[in-house]
């Protein structure tokens, strides 16, 4: 037996509910929007001698691992990871359409490549590098898994697909009031009608006549 939610949906307290979380969402977005745009789109005219475009997949993380203290190498990957989470928990919250593993890292990877175009064309000290695509992509993987497929759900219905059609629901025969079927009987009682209980032969008599009897518009024809 399954239990019921405790705050069903499409009730006052439902819809309050989720118009706060994706409110906070939004706030958490715009909150988001803002550090993004001061960690990527601030020129650094200190560190122009050190950028460089990449765009071979993969160059950049192995030059990231190659370095000799863990913690540059933890601070390059681990940062650009934890720079694409919040994509993975917000995107499902705020834009029903992108939900899915694959939308939400599609979404992700398109965002950031339009940032690191921005970074490699107009920002002075940065440079356009793919390997931050893809690892921006990955933590907004992980964000996902962890915790946008779960609100997602939560707030915004299931979309049914083409493929998927809606099950009929199944027909509950009417309930009789257990009084009226009493009176029903007792008044039957009362009258003394007792309906006739056919016997075994003229039951087989009535299914083979009816086996036999043509149909109403082929009767009409014969001449």
């Amino acid at each position: 037996m399954e239990r019921e939610p405790r705050l069903r949906r499409h009730t006052w307290g439902w819809k309050l509910a989720r118009a706060f979380v994706m409110a906070l969402g939004f706030v958490c977005m715009v909150a988001f929007a803002v550090a993004l745009a001061r960690a990527t789109l601030v020129p650094s005219p200190a560190s122009v001698s050190m950028t460089h475009t990449n765009l071979h997949p993969g160059s950049s993380i192995r030059l990231y691992f190659d370095q000799p203290d863990w913690r540059d190498t933890v601070k390059q990957v681990g940062g650009n990871i934890v720079l694409g989470v919040p994509f993975g928990f917000l995107l499902p919250v705020l834009f029903p359409r992108t939900r899915g593993l694959v939308r939400v890292v599609l979404m992700t990877a398109l965002v950031m490549l339009t940032v690191e175009t921005a970074q490699g064309l107009l920002v002075t000290g940065r440079a356009f590098d793919i390997d931050d695509v893809i690892l921006n992509s990955a933590g907004a993987f992980l964000g996902y898994l962890v915790l946008g497929r779960r609100l997602g759900r939560a707030l915004h219905p299931r979309r049914v697909r083409w493929w998927h059609p809606r099950r009929p629901e199944p027909v509950v025969a009417e309930e009789r009031p257990a009084g009226l079927w009493r009176r029903k009987r007792s008044a039957d009682s009362a009258s003394g009608a007792e309906k006739p209980v056919a016997s075994d032969t003229d039951q087989a008599t009535t299914s083979k006549r009816a086996r036999w009897t043509l149909p109403a518009s082929l009767r009409a024809k014969r001449p």
